[in-house]
């Protein structure tokens, strides 16, 4: 699994000029899922999202996580994480899983994100969303399974 994090001061996805999830400071999470990942990883992902420092202390470091903060995640699902542009220009999403088996995951890894005390909003699993981000810092870091655990 991967997941594009950015600390923000807000973040909301619209669907269909709805408004379906907004929060205010927090993290705006973007979740990919490819094929052979698991719950355990979703759940270690989540775990490391929960715990990520990457809010400032008293002195300007980045010492805090969303749950010292008292932050929010607005967690969107998206399969172009695994966008594959090695060869020509078109991305290949061939690594990306199928949505009847990305879904549990996505919200396997929503549930242990609230598990660990987070409040959680998501997009629509699969919509065509419109997701505003308003990057903090900025600060966005990369989190993918495979090389966590290595």
């Amino acid at each position: 699994m991967r997941a594009l994090v950015q600390r923000v001061s807000r973040g909301a996805v619209r669907v269909e000029g709805r408004t379906v999830a907004e929060i205010g400071p927090g993290l705006v999470v973007l979740v990919g899922v490819r094929h052979g990942d698991t719950e355990d990883e979703a759940r270690f992902l989540a775990r490391k999202v929960a715990h990520l420092r990457v809010f400032p202390d008293e002195q300007g470091k980045l010492n805090r996580s969303v749950l010292d903060v008292g932050g929010r995640v607005l967690s969107v699902s998206q399969f172009t994480l695994y966008g594959d542009c090695r060869k020509g220009n078109r991305p290949s999403f061939a690594e990306a899983a199928a949505p009847e088996v990305a879904l549990p995951l996505f919200e396997t890894f929503n549930r242990a994100l609230a598990e660990h005390g987070v409040p959680v909003q998501t997009g629509v699993f699969g919509a065509v969303m419109l997701v505003e981000i308003l990057n903090d810092g900025p600060v966005t870091i990369w989190l993918d399974t495979e090389g966590l655990r290595g």
